[in-house]
């Protein structure tokens, strides 16, 4: 079974930044992707991206948000600066092997004054 883990969430005031990372079981060939779910509404795709591949971005976070990954520490990254209000929510790790996909339990970013 793959597991993730989360961390780095935290409150943050608008126009400042946080790092979250990712540490997973899989493989290093696999899809790496951050999502995000704000109450009421439906998980979203922040960032993705793939072996070899371009990164990709919501349109909402292109120029703020950098997704990265450190094979040699099965970790994932995702850098969000500028950070606004807007972007407060559970964000979720996501791993994607062929047709199965492994969840993380999520971490929680809040941006207020």
């Amino acid at each position: 079974q793959v597991q993730l883990v989360e961390s780095g969430g935290g409150l943050v005031q608008p126009g400042g930044s946080l790092r979250l990372s990712c540490v997973h079981s899989g493989s290093i060939f696999s899809m790496m992707g951050w999502w995000r779910q704000a109450p009421g509404k439906q998980r979203e795709l922040v960032a993705a991206i793939v072996p070899g591949g371009t990164p990709n971005y919501a349109d909402s976070v292109k120029g703020r948000f950098t997704i990265s990954r450190d094979n040699a520490k099965n970790t994932v990254y995702l850098q969000m600066n500028s950070l606004k209000p807007e972007d407060t929510a559970v964000y979720y790790c996501q791993l994607g092997l062929g047709s199965r996909n492994y969840w993380g339990q999520g971490t929680q970013v809040t941006v207020s004054s």
